[in-house]
């Protein structure tokens, strides 16, 4: 399972709490992460071992997941989204958002939807 992990500035602190409850899950030999620059940092930082990291959103890092989202080599995303502030890349945003419906990629763009991805994907591997 490849997942991309994706937060804005004010919402990493939320995805590392997020990832953090369910570190054992997340750092399961059977899951890739892939996260843009900063978010893949705190994430390391958080003790995440198995992060791969592209650029950062605003300089390329969303265009990155979303051609890994269009050669299928992405299952999953999750991008905690900051809807109070401006964000200079909101192009590449909705381009990321738009290719995850394209290509009909599961997406969660805050932390109760992200609850459920999660366990939707907990129900799929006990089920395999």
């Amino acid at each position: 399972m490849n997942i991309a992990l994706i937060s804005h500035d004010n919402k990493k602190p939320d995805m590392v709490s997020f990832i953090l409850k369910r570190l054992s899950y997340f750092s399961s030999n059977d899951i890739q992460i892939f996260a843009t620059g900063t978010t893949g940092k705190y994430l390391k930082n958080a003790g995440l071992n198995n992060v791969k990291t592209v650029l950062s959103g605003p300089i390329g890092g969303d265009a990155q997941i979303a051609a890994k989202i269009a050669n299928k080599e992405i299952d999953c995303v999750i991008f905690f989204v900051d809807p109070l502030d401006v964000h200079p890349h909101q192009v590449d945003v909705n381009m990321l958002l738009r290719i995850c419906n394209v290509h009909d990629v599961p997406l969660a763009t805050n932390s109760s939807t992200a609850e459920l991805v999660f366990d939707s994907l907990l129900n799929k591997k006990g089920s395999d």
